[in-house]
């Protein structure tokens, strides 16, 4: 797994450096610097305060009142996307349980695989997001809550009830990622498809705020806009602290310091979270092709999800308490997923070949 993470140092700043310049691209396209908002100039100033307002976050240590704020953008974007659905049943883009019936059945079109893919690596909670929650189930104290496993019943008890958190955790993700993929994807499918229009190069931005215009008027875009610019910011503001932290381990794990050493890792882990906004915001800018960027991002996740579903079922099996082990069902549903994503996974980089 370390091999295969240390190969993810590429997707790690491919991704990251499509996200920051997408959500510079949203904000220049909202207020430009100089006469075009997609010029270098424009793209180029707004990357960089994006990059300082990151390690500036960081760097007086206030993530709680990100984390916070992370959480009310998360449910708002999710809460605009699920309005705009329902509001397209009064314009002509209007949507039928038909459509969502066609759009069910079991094919893609030709040569659409491989973005399927990249969404299917990218959205949602993604290979690097259920890594770096080990990360943060550690930090917030679970396992120090949980205690030391002396063999009572006691500790079992705990575990369970830490356990029973965690898949609150997912459950809430589950739903709140579902409902918002669900929504944009229904929203491109009604607008977007119908009027053949694509989002491409450094008009991705203005051809989805599109879809806001037509459900409610030129306020409905350029709402999008600053929801998607402060969204997309977001997530960099978040992959901040947990790719430094696997980036961090990584290296340790190859040597190049003492992970127990909390000092050394400390101080390691704030020079990596200045350096990749840095780098993120270097080539995002340099590319200019946010799109293009997430989308080999997305097929480099996906690679690495077949790694972590067999992580995931190797660990159940050799580093779980028997005593705190989930009941069949459960593990049921775990090996469909592995198998799941272990067969998107490798079909899609078949076809992407």
């Amino acid at each position: 797994m370390s091999w295969l993470v240390l190969f993810m140092f590429l997707q790690f700043f491919i991704g990251q450096a499509g996200v920051i310049s997408a959500s510079a691209f949203a904000f220049s396209t909202l207020f430009p610097i100089g006469p075009d908002p997609y010029s270098l100039l424009s793209i180029g100033v707004w990357v960089g305060i994006l990059v300082v307002i990151a390690i500036g976050i960081h760097a007086v240590n206030r993530y709680a009142v990100v984390e916070n704020i992370s959480t009310v953008l998360v449910l708002l974007v999710t809460f605009f996307a699920i309005v705009m659905v329902f509001l397209l049943g009064g314009t002509e883009f209007a949507w039928s349980l038909a459509d969502l019936g066609g759009g069910m059945r079991l094919q893609i079109a030709g040569g659409a695989f491989g973005v399927a893919l990249a969404m299917f690596g990218m959205t949602g909670v993604g290979a690097g997001e259920t890594t770096a929650y080990t990360y943060w189930v550690v930090e917030k104290g679970y396992a120090a809550w949980t205690g030391p496993n002396d063999g009572s019943e006691s500790w079992i008890s705990r575990a369970r009830g830490w356990i029973s958190v965690m898949k609150v955790d997912a459950w809430v993700s589950w739903i709140i990622y579902t409902l918002s993929t669900a929504a944009f994807y229904i929203l491109g499918a009604a607008v977007l498809h119908p009027q053949g229009l694509l989002p491409e190069g450094n008009q991705v931005m203005l051809t989805i705020s599109s879809i806001f215009d037509s459900a409610v008027g030129r306020w409905g875009g350029v709402l999008f806009l600053i929801g998607a610019g402060l969204a997309l910011f977001k997530t960099i503001i978040a992959n901040v602290p947990s790719l430094g932290r696997q980036v961090g381990h990584t290296l340790a794990i190859f040597g190049a310091y003492d992970w127990n050493d909390q000092q050394v890792r400390i101080r390691w882990q704030r020079i990596i979270m200045i350096i990749l906004p840095i780098v993120w915001g270097v080539l995002g800018t340099a590319i200019s092709s946010p799109l293009a960027l997430v989308i080999i991002a997305g097929i480099l996740n996906a690679v690495y999800l077949i790694g972590v579903a067999a992580a995931t079922l190797y660990l159940s099996y050799t580093q779980t308490d028997p005593r705190i082990r989930d009941g069949a069902p459960t593990m049921v549903l775990l090996w469909l997923s592995a198998i799941a994503i272990a067969f998107v996974g490798i079909y899609g980089l078949l076809n992407s070949f």
